[in-house]
């Protein structure tokens, strides 16, 4: 995109494995893979009676394609686990835990050794390489700290680099806009949802987001779609690129996109081995086809993870800017947030496109489901830039209502509010309002 900063691919940074050939890193694939599977069957009783169960054996793993017979795993047995059953490791070799929110039900933990916190700082560095972040900048890190993966994954991976890291968290919205702009940062890791929020904030402030020092955002944590790429490259004047990560099998940094390229993440392949399954069956199915998400990990000590179903959906392509590894596309949703209205499938994500390329609203949104009969139905609360008449938010919503009918097929009533009438989030956006009846 025109006017963006200039960026170089870095490649004389690249780590060793980033460049190997797909042989090399099959081949080194299946070593990791054959240790991973001997590891978890033999320290873990959840793999043990799975594996078991399912008459596989990890020395039955002659090639990568014989994973397929493992069985998967969900979160719902780490929950059943909780808090250290999943561990194959003694706890006292566990240096530290990260645990999920816990808002459905008990918090799944995950655990990590010195050597996964060096091989994760190690993957967060290298993702921010990938991103354009470069030794010695000042990398602002507005991902929540605690027993969220987000902030402290994060923040290892920028000291590993050789970067300044701000430990800001989230909140303190206006502490935010000035410690950016006091320090000079150059680069952002933030949900993108909230990052929209300090766009909002700097323009309240009288500053042009586009002379902020931020050159480059690396958001994640949430879903977010193209139109959000350009609303923020062009409002921000910045690069913005994807890092996918879910704490379950490590946290930030299991994919990272390429500033040079853009065109999806590229998964770090050494330490994390892809398949895409059908999410109703659980059959695999070929790169190239859409599907949920599942990952094994290669190399984790503490809590290995095998086939661990991630519900996020996308696909596998080729790699591009790192050849060997193959790319996920952006993901497009999560099996979890589907919304199934009067019979048809929903994401927010839809909705979010739709809301992003009506001028006159904002980034702001919200589906609220109820179900008022047998039925469910779909609200969706959408809130109008500022200065919009009564008039013209009428005007919206009709507009709004049509192309969720015409472009996803189902009927929805939309609510076009004022300025602010769509609460904000200093981390992951609430995008599901459940107010149906259980």
């Amino acid at each position: 995109m025109a006017g963006l900063p200039p960026v170089s691919d870095g490649s004389e940074l690249l780590d060793e494995a980033e460049r190997w050939s797909l042989d090399q890193l099959r081949a080194e694939q299946l070593v990791r893979l054959q240790w991973s599977l001997q590891h978890a069957y033999d320290n873990v009783p959840h793999y043990r009676k799975a594996f078991d169960d399912k008459g596989f054996h990890p020395r039955d793993v002659k090639t990568l394609d014989d994973l397929r017979h493992a069985p998967t795993t969900q979160k719902s047995d780490l929950r059943d686990n909780y808090p250290f059953g999943m561990f194959a490791v003694p706890r006292e070799q566990v240096v530290r835990v990260h645990a999920s929110s816990g808002t459905t039900g008990k918090p799944t933990v995950v655990g990590y050794t010195r050597d996964d916190i060096d091989t994760w700082a190690g993957l967060m560095a290298r993702s921010l390489r990938a991103a354009g972040v470069r030794p010695g900048d000042v990398v602002h890190v507005a991902y929540g700290y605690g027993l969220f993966t987000g902030g402290l994954g994060a923040h290892y991976g920028v000291e590993r680099l050789g970067c300044t890291a701000v430990p800001m968290s989230g909140g303190q919205t206006e502490r935010q806009i000035q410690l950016i702009h006091d320090f000079g940062a150059r680069a952002i890791m933030v949900t993108p949802s909230y990052f929209l929020s300090l766009l909002d904030e700097m323009q309240a402030q009288g500053i042009d987001p586009a002379e902020s020092p931020l050159e480059i955002g690396v958001f994640g944590a949430e879903p977010w779609t193209p139109a959000m790429r350009a609303e923020i490259e062009q409002r921000g004047g910045m690069h913005a690129t994807d890092i996918y990560g879910l704490s379950e099998v490590m946290g930030p940094g299991v994919a990272q996109e390429a500033v040079e390229t853009k065109d999806g993440l590229h998964v770090w392949e050494d330490h994390f081995l892809p398949e895409i399954v059908d999410p109703l069956t659980g059959d695999p199915v070929p790169d190239g086809e859409p599907g949920e998400l599942v990952f094994t990990s290669l190399t984790k000590q503490a809590m290995p993870v095998v086939r661990y179903r991630t519900r996020d959906l996308t696909r596998l392509l080729p790699g591009t800017a790192r050849p060997a590894m193959r790319r996920m596309e952006k993901v497009t949703g999560r099996s979890d947030d589907l919304m199934i209205v009067r019979g048809v499938n929903v994401f927010p994500t839809q909705i979010e496109e739709l809301v992003l390329a009506l001028p006159g609203l904002t980034a702001y949104f919200q589906c609220v489901l109820t179900r008022p009969g047998r039925l469910d139905e779909l609200t969706v609360r959408a809130e109008a830039e500022p200065h919009v008449t009564a008039e013209r938010r009428s005007e919206l919503g009709r507009t709004l209502a049509d192309q969720i009918k015409t472009r996803i097929g189902t009927s929805a009533r939309v609510e076009v509010v004022g300025e602010g009438g769509i609460e904000r989030s200093v981390g992951k956006a609430r995008r599901i309002v459940d107010q149906r009846e259980r």
